[in-house]
């Protein structure tokens, strides 16, 4: 299972159904970090390398308010 913003996202998922389960990504979002980190959207979970998740999780960190950061800003 890949670990992304504190989420452990299903490891028989494609990555860009998977992204939309961490709060404040939905399936646009998912899209365009997809194409920043120049991972294949149909890729599964199980298959991404650790250098993919890695992208992943510093693209959602530097750019994106997601999880307990934008859960306490909404409330």
């Amino acid at each position: 299972m890949a670990r992304i913003a504190g989420v452990d996202l299903p490891r028989e998922r494609r990555i860009e159904a998977a992204l939309p389960l961490i709060y404040g990504i939905g399936w646009s979002r998912a899209r365009e970090i997809l194409a920043r980190a120049g991972v294949n959207p149909d890729t599964r979970v199980k298959d991404l390398t650790e250098a993919e998740v890695a992208r992943l999780r510093e693209i959602i960190d530097r750019n994106y308010k997601v999880e307990g950061e934008l859960r306490a800003e909404v409330q």
